[in-house]
């Protein structure tokens, strides 16, 4: 009888084990990084509460820029550290996006009056317009006159992410937005309070001024509060009302997006961009959610507790791609560009306050 050879049985891998493996390989190539957050977030929320005037996302930011450009832990950044870092700021910081959603409510925009609605837009319009046209002016690169006019004129640094999303912009062209955006938010802190008095302002006209031109919620409130309660309620109001443009802003670059890449052999095959993204949609879903329905403050305040969270982790990951010295390419640039729209938008949002006294 020939002897029979048996092949060795290779028993092929089910879907199941292929995935544990690649939650492996993620696991170990972002825990590092996401673990940096883990450190910072708490950092930086300690910050906020020994000085109430220091946004906890503006800490996060500075954290992020200073662990980038310290010798020593900048060598862990752009090592070990980065695919973490890297994961926050982009896919957390779509998380903060949608969660952003719950703090809008459709009712207190309306409340407002058709007129400040019509100037708070027109705000909105204009600086993004300038700050674009000033951006192109100072010749800054790829999608940073994009980027800075969107966070300059809508919500920040959140704003920012959700255009560079759609956009799918390089790392370098949404840090230095970034970094610019916290930069000019924490000198509005800082300058607009001393500038009540000599522009004669009450409590809620300074209150509609802040809500209309600083960039960032955090910024608003710890701006907005030292005038008092009443100040601090109708900034938050319309500084809201500009978040609410962020879906259309986005919506229409998706768009123009869709028609430049899909144009021309030399795109072919490529994958385009979504019209709306994904956490858009989220965020308009959740602001029709706290429109419609009456939403329990105790799930009100712990979303806003997981946002800041989520965002303190993105910023941070975020800031950690910023290198000072690129702040300061082909002169400072970028940052006297940044403070000439911190200048325009401050002078839209008073012009606008004057409007609404009439």
């Amino acid at each position: 009888m020939a002897n029979q050879t048996h092949e060795p049985v290779v028993r092929s891998k089910g879907p199941g084990s292929s995935r544990a493996g690649k939650a492996r390989s993620w696991a170990v190539t972002h825990w590092a990084g996401l673990a940096a957050c883990a450190v910072a977030v708490p950092l930086s929320f300690l910050v906020h509460l020994l000085v109430p005037s220091i946004p906890v996302m503006t800490t996060a930011v500075v954290l992020g820029v200073l662990s980038a450009n310290i010798p020593g832990l900048s060598t862990l950044v752009a090592g070990p550290l980065q695919k973490g870092l890297g994961f926050a700021g982009k896919k957390l910081m779509r998380v903060g996006i949608v969660l952003l959603g719950l703090k809008l409510s459709i009712v207190d925009v309306l409340d407002l009056g058709w007129l400040t609605f019509v100037v708070v837009v027109a705000i909105v319009l204009l600086a993004f317009a300038g700050t674009y046209l000033l951006g192109k002016a100072f010749k800054l690169p790829g999608d940073q006159p994009l980027l800075i006019a969107t966070g300059f004129s809508i919500c920040g640094a959140s704003a920012i992410g959700a255009m560079s999303a759609v956009r799918r912009s390089k790392d370098e062209d949404t840090v230095i937005p970034v970094a610019l955006v916290t930069l000019c938010g924490t000198l509005a802190i800082a300058v607009l309070p001393l500038l009540m008095g000599p522009l004669g302002l009450g409590p809620e006209a300074f209150g509609q001024w802040v809500g209309a031109s600083v960039h960032d919620v955090g910024q608003v409130v710890a701006t907005a509060q030292t005038a008092g309660a009443s100040a601090l309620a109708i900034a938050i109001v319309i500084k809201l009302t500009r978040v609410l443009t962020l879906a259309p802003m986005v919506a229409a670059a998706g768009i123009i997006s869709r028609r430049s890449q899909g144009t021309g052999s030399e795109h072919a095959g490529l994958k385009l961009p979504p019209i709306i993204p994904g956490f858009i949609i989220g965020f308009v879903a959740l602001v029709a959610v706290r429109s419609i329905f009456e939403v329990p403050v105790e799930l009100l305040d712990a979303a806003t507790i997981v946002q800041d969270i989520v965002l303190a982790a993105a910023l941070f990951g975020l800031g950690s791609a910023v290198r000072i010295r690129q702040l300061f390419a082909s002169k400072g640039a970028s940052i006297l560009m940044a403070l000439c729209a911190w200048a325009l938008i401050a002078g839209l949002g008073y012009a606008g306050v004057l409007l609404l006294q009439l």
